[in-house]
């Protein structure tokens, strides 16, 4: 049943006042030692240990895209979808030993100014003002718009209000800086995950009483045993969703650029660990990857449930939308069975994930803004309390924009968090392309990182388009190539961005060897082999994550 009773809002406003309440209290600790630094307003600049950093990460990238595009794919493929949260825990294993170091040593705290420090103002400043229509346009609107969809599913509070309310809830958490942002962040993320754990939890103990079973665990293997084909990490050729997931590319392929980027190259992310030390920023980022683990259970596992009990006659209704079943609907059907309380403790869960997700996003927009345009090139001579004015003045603005925004772009919930994937995968092998390229190649120049940028853009659009103009049936036997309802045959979106990655990475070689025989002297960072040192606790942690991977992957190969 739709709606929300008196317990379940009760359980609401006790998390909505720990929140706050909080939020204040660091808020008011950090007025009273610091509060006009730049640095610390929008990095948290030493003051976030390494339990904050881990959550503010989960917090951040966990949204409405995952507990109901994620739990859309469960049931619409399975468990398989989990390859972006398990890769995700090697990647952040990469990104602590690798990159991390490059940017604490370099004092890098915004991505541009890495761009701009590696190859040039131009470089930097292009990248800028699109990370910011990115975050604006694109991220912002959309966790925005399919959070207050997801909340009004299960709350029935008209949608453009759940807007209005998660903006102002997350603009409250954001202007108090980074610092607040990342310990309110722990609180969100303990929500976030009681409530997903709940909420599964009763799902596949519905599981269970459908077939007679008892308890949790025989739920899982009633699933396990009805949706035997929704058990599978890697989908061979035949299986109509290898489009989205292409047998080992999610291994040893496009997955890995998808990941990289993500959580090595993106403002929104990394500035969590930007602030710390490296001890600290490494010990936040594998308590993050051991949380990461956790997730398909929370996010993964209630999509399945759900298609099981569809297919034993449940739901036939709840799931249509114009008259065909869409599978993002089955995780806000899920919460509209829960019991009165518990359904408020999973309402809450999705908030904090929604409000967390807006605070961080907001931050980073306000940061690159604020840092790398106002600062650099509006008003040099801004003073420190200046600068977080104009941050708090930006966070107010974004918001204000994503609301009118939002309604006008049609977002779509059906299908997606595979929507969002692909179409941010358009730009992501040319960034990656110029970052990695940038730590790890001395040679490589402002020219080559120009191609990358634009070049890259421009070759996921022609192989995006090319099964129009030709032909690819001849790619079918090596699994780079699929047949649509239509015939036609196409690449899936993560090997095109596995072809592409390619393409600028071998641009921008062969610019960077021409460019230098040019003479053109290329700016090179500070990288010292000591900094990729582990400490043995980090070193340990890092194979046991590896590890659980390892038998993940083994058992539901």
């Amino acid at each position: 049943m739709q709606g929300l009773h008196t317990l379940d809002y009760l359980v609401f406003l006790f998390y909505f006042v720990i929140v706050a309440g909080y939020g204040y209290w660091v808020y008011r600790r950090k007025k009273q030692s610091s509060i006009t630094a730049s640095h610390d307003y929008f990095l948290a600049e030493g003051s976030l240990t390494w339990w904050a950093i881990g959550a503010s990460l989960i917090a951040s990238n966990i949204s409405a895209e995952q507990f109901i595009g994620m739990s859309g794919s469960g049931f619409k493929m399975g468990l398989a979808i989990s390859t972006y949260e398990w890769m995700a825990a090697a990647t952040l294993m990469i990104v602590a030993i690798f990159f991390i170091p490059v940017y604490l040593k370099n004092k890098i705290y915004t991505m541009p100014q890495f761009l701009n420090k590696r190859y040039n103002s131009t470089v930097a400043m292009i990248m800028a003002v699109f990370w910011l229509l990115l975050y604006v346009v694109v991220n912002l609107t959309s966790i925005l718009y399919l959070g207050a969809l997801a909340i009004n599913s299960i709350s029935g509070i008209d949608t453009t209000l759940c807007m209005y309310v998660l903006a102002i809830f997350a603009i409250f958490i954001t202007l108090g800086g980074m610092k607040v942002i990342g310990y309110t962040d722990v609180v969100q993320v303990f929500f976030l995950i009681l409530g997903g754990l709940v909420t599964t939890y009763i799902a596949l103990n519905l599981v269970s009483d459908k077939f007679g079973g008892t308890g949790t665990v025989s739920g899982f293997k009633l699933m396990m045993q009805h949706a035997n084909d929704h058990f599978h990490m890697i989908l061979k050729k035949d299986n109509s969703n290898y489009m989205d997931l292409p047998g080992l590319t999610v291994l040893v392929g496009g997955m890995w650029i998808v990941n990289l980027n993500y959580w090595g190259c993106n403002q929104y992310i990394t500035q969590r660990a930007l602030g710390a030390d490296l001890k600290t920023a490494r010990s936040g980022i594998l308590f993050a990857s051991f949380l990461k683990l956790l997730m398909p259970v929370i996010v993964v596992l209630p999509g399945i449930a759900a298609y099981v009990l569809h297919q034993q006659g449940n739901f036939q209704t709840d799931l249509l939308q114009n008259g065909e079943v869409n599978p993002d609907k089955a995780y806000p059907v899920l919460l509209n069975l829960l019991p009165i309380g518990l359904k408020g403790l999973a309402f809450a869960a999705l908030t904090a994930a929604v409000v967390a997700s807006l605070a961080g996003k907001a931050n980073s927009i306000s940061t690159i803004f604020t840092l790398d345009i106002y600062k650099k090139k509006l008003k040099p001579e801004a003073s420190e309390k200046a600068l977080v004015n104009t941050g708090k003045i930006v966070v107010v603005v974004a918001m204000i924009l994503a609301v009118i925004i939002a309604p006008l772009l049609g977002i779509d919930k059906k299908g997606g968090f595979q929507y969002i994937q692909e179409y941010t995968g358009f730009v992501s092998p040319g960034i990656f392309a110029m970052f990695i390229l940038g730590f790890f190649w001395k040679k490589a120049t402002s020219n080559a990182a120009l191609f990358a940028t634009v070049g890259g853009f421009a070759f996921s659009l022609f192989f995006k388009f090319l099964p129009k103009i030709m032909d690819l049936s001849f790619l079918a036997p090596m699994g780079f190539a699929k047949a649509n309802d239509k015939g036609v045959f196409e690449i899936p979106f993560l090997d095109r961005m596995g072809f592409v990655f390619i393409i600028c990475v071998v641009g921008m070689f062969l610019i960077s060897l021409i460019d230098n025989r040019r003479g053109v002297t290329p700016n090179g960072l500070e990288v010292d082999k000591k900094m990729f040192k582990l400490s043995p606790g980090f070193a340990v942690g890092a194979l046991i994550v590896c590890g659980i991977l390892a038998a993940l992957y083994t058992i539901f190969w």
